[in-house]
């Protein structure tokens, strides 16, 4: 685990640090867990986390302090995703795991949700 590079996800430091365990009690703003029902056979599989703000000026601020901090990242503005338009950035942590900073900015009747792994984001 690098909780450093956990620091400069979510901007805040640990609540608690132990021996191989952080914890982040990230409040603000609030995190999201999104997951996908696999195929016949297939498990229930975690596809992306998002951390969902107000505005889209809040995510070109998170594109731009994750990009000033050395991390690749992914930006689509006005994208028809998870049932809803967006704007949003996406950048991967240290485990690989996609995360996305977006805006809802309209509810969508289409989902055109795709897995979201490291190879998605030229990774």
């Amino acid at each position: 685990m690098h909780g450093a590079d956990y620091t400069k996800l979510f901007g805040v430091e640990p609540a608690k640090r132990r021996p191989g365990y952080a914890n982040f009690a990230v409040t603000e703003p609030p995190l999201k867990l999104v997951l996908l029902a696999g195929e016949p056979g297939q498990e229930t599989v975690m596809d992306h986390l998002g951390v969902e703000v107000e505005s889209s000026e809040q995510v070109t601020e998170a594109s731009e302090r994750l990009s000033a901090l050395g991390l690749f990242t992914d930006v689509e503005n006005d994208t028809t995703c998870c049932y809803a338009v967006q704007d949003k950035v996406w950048v991967h942590g240290p485990g690989k795991e996609p995360w996305e900073v977006y805006v809802v900015k309209a509810d969508s009747q289409a989902n055109r949700a795709r897995r979201h792994t490291a190879s998605a984001a030229g990774e």
